[in-house]
């Protein structure tokens, strides 16, 4: 898929990006194509699937969610930068956290944050574990995003300290998710959790392979 036809899908599928933003994914494919052949941020066999089954995987959240203005927002297990870095260059007002515990993966996302001037958007080298039990991490999450890194009560189990009472974690999943589900509601029976199907006009790839976004909170009310 050329840079004119993710453009156009993400566009028919009301994902609105400007120009300079798509010069932007541009200069991105290039430094994780070059890099991916040094250090394995994707799939090598994925590479000429980049736009369609990795940017647009990480953007497919924006057609379900509307995610509040200037959000802090954090990317655990962000490998090469998805999708912290797709949704910060769509939604540059989002204030991005990108976390990894593999050193050399997360110092090239930095080197990709800074060639594209992501001004709002920090890297940090160690594990999601670690950030929770920092007595000096203050800061509170809108956002958790997690792209097939672990199961949800992990994740959760992972970052509870992290997330704003108010605030949501977002899942990019696939398949059959009902035992994940009830083992994470067996663990949290305060969480709620939303299982939306991603379904993309114009390319069924998502559905044929049953990908989802998966949007969980905390019903405090009940706490």
């Amino acid at each position: 898929m050329d840079l004119i036809e993710f453009w156009t899908l993400c566009s028919s599928n009301g994902i609105v990006i400007e120009k300079s933003q798509i010069d932007l994914f541009k200069r991105y494919s290039d430094d994780l194509k070059y890099w991916n052949g040094k250090i394995n941020l994707i799939s090598r066999r994925d590479e000429e699937f980049l736009f369609e089954h990795h940017f647009l995987h990480s953007l497919s959240c924006l057609k379900y969610i509307d995610l509040k203005q200037k959000a802090h927002c954090l990317d655990v297990g962000t490998g090469g930068g998805l999708p912290g870095i797709p949704l910060s260059i769509v939604r540059n007002d989002l204030k991005f956290t990108l976390i990894d515990s593999i050193s050399k993966k997360i110092k090239t996302t930095e080197m990709f944050a800074k060639h594209l001037n992501l001004r709002y958007m920090r890297t940090l080298d160690l594990r999601i574990e670690d950030l929770n039990q920092r007595r000096d991490e203050q800061r509170k999450y809108d956002y958790i995003f997690s792209r097939a890194v672990a199961t949800i009560e992990k994740i959760i189990g992972w970052s509870d300290k992290l997330i704003k009472k108010s605030g949501s974690y977002i899942f990019y999943k696939g398949g059959d998710l009902e035992t994940e589900k009830k083992e994470a509601m067996e663990l949290y029976p305060n969480l709620i959790i939303e299982e939306k199907e991603i379904d993309i006009v114009g390319y069924n790839w998502y559905k044929e392979n049953e990908k989802k976004i998966v949007i969980c909170r905390f019903n405090n009310d009940n706490c």
